[in-house]
């Protein structure tokens, strides 16, 4: 997928421009993701258009974008540009291709001594383990050992030597992780143990951009990171239920599989279609389960819609793992957690759409 045009504070897409891109964006939708555009059913012509405007600007490894009704709010696209601020901010606190970043100041010096945290950073890091406890480690923001010996970490994957994976494998567990609230610290209980929050932190960056939009008076807006995590909150013009955000096929990329409706919500979408590598005639992707060490496998693609985009990010990446059945049964015990997984059927080139914690009016299937 191209990337969205940049903006700064004096260029941005706004109006049918706005509108075109969403569009161009969902066409070449591919099944790591989700997209937005304006609504093209029957009413819609009836209704008038409803133009947003968008801005952009890259950070974490791909685009953000903040979609606004065009006209709405006055004070909008500074409001976005505000936010946009925000996310680049977090990816210096959250990235471990900084040195500087708060992440590898911890992952440096949290297994001497206890490290003093930032109130949002140690919220995250509370949440994170919370996740990682409830899906069994399906989730773990301690997987930097296993991005680094498989290759990931550096985009050059390769099968680890069995020693290596079983050192680094060590390394992995929220129980070698000491959070403490009444000071506010983390504490590493064991060196080699290195945070990652690849899994994670767009969401939660998503989540705090959110903030800063409703905090300038910006009720109704979209905001998208990448091709996996989208935070809705209001309504498009010209409805009063939300989003649509489309899902795509992932046999055929072109084609929209479903479409969910987003109101006040966030979804994430994990997959390996971008990133693998392929040995001896096998496929191997980048979404590691912390359980085993190896590549998870048997999905092609994990939809979470979640309260925060930060739980929709963490649980789309243990669903993947996880697999239908633990994850129908993860919703089961929690309501506020919805689900797609899409994985192979019985057929050659078939896919089977597992829906588990989503109502009609939430998840409509395109036959």
């Amino acid at each position: 997928m191209g990337q969205p045009p940049s903006s700064n504070r004096r260029e941005f897409l706004q109006g049918r421009a706005a509108a075109d891109a969403i569009g161009a964006a969902i066409d070449r939708f591919v099944p790591t993701g989700a997209t937005s555009r304006p609504d093209d059913d029957a009413n819609h012509a009836e209704q008038g258009e409803h133009y947003l405007v968008q801005l952009s600007r890259p950070a974490m490894a791909c685009t953000f974008a903040v979609f606004l009704n065009a006209g709405q709010y006055e004070q909008g696209s500074e409001a976005a540009l505000t936010a946009l601020d925000r996310i680049e901010e977090l990816e210096g606190q959250l990235t471990v291709y900084r040195d500087t970043s708060d992440v590898m100041r911890i992952n440096r010096a949290a297994a001497l001594a206890d490290v003093e945290l930032e109130p949002g950073l140690f919220d995250l890091l509370s949440l994170a383990a919370r996740i990682s406890q409830a899906t069994g480690g399906a989730f773990d923001m301690t997987a930097g050992p296993l991005v680094k010996v498989w290759g990931f970490y550096k985009r050059a994957g390769g099968i680890p030597r069995e020693d290596d994976l079983r050192a680094a494998l060590a390394n992995v567990g929220s129980h070698h992780v000491t959070l403490d609230a009444d000071q506010r610290t983390i504490r590493l209980e064991r060196p080699g143990v290195e945070l990652n929050l690849g899994a994670i932190g767009k969401g939660y960056a998503l989540d705090r951009a959110a903030e800063v939009l409703i905090g300038e008076g910006v009720y109704d807006f979209l905001l998208h990171g990448g091709q996996s995590s989208v935070l809705a909150r209001g309504s498009h013009a010209g409805r009063r239920d939300g989003w649509i955000v489309g899902l795509a096929d992932p046999v055929r990329p072109e084609r929209r599989l479903a479409e969910i409706r987003l109101r006040d919500r966030a979804l994430a979408t994990s997959g390996a279609s971008h990133q693998f590598f392929r040995s001896q005639g096998k496929r191997y992707g980048h979404i590691l389960d912390p359980r085993t060490g190896w590549p998870a496998e048997g999905v092609f693609s994990s939809t979470v819609v979640a309260p925060s985009a930060a739980e929709a990010d963490a649980l789309s990446t243990a669903f993947y793992a996880m697999g239908v059945t633990a994850a129908e049964e993860y919703c089961s015990q929690h309501p506020e957690i919805g689900m797609v997984l899409l994985h192979p059927g019985r057929g050659a080139s078939s896919v089977e759409v597992a829906v588990a914690g989503l109502g009609e009016d939430q998840f409509r299937q395109i036959t």
